[in-house]
């Protein structure tokens, strides 16, 4: 489950860095990098 988590994270963090600099989709990517930072701040705090 954590690995799972992780790599959803990871995704995440890329997409949001290609669309920061390739494309202007406004909101939508600033959602995709809270999600993927709640992400990795769970696997984080659960020590796995």
């Amino acid at each position: 489950m954590s690995n799972l988590l992780f790599v959803i994270a990871f995704t995440l963090l890329i997409f949001w860095a290609i669309g920061f600099f390739a494309f202007s989709l406004g909101g939508m990517i600033h959602i995709l990098l809270v999600i993927a930072l709640i992400s990795i701040l769970l696997r984080i705090i659960r020590g796995r």
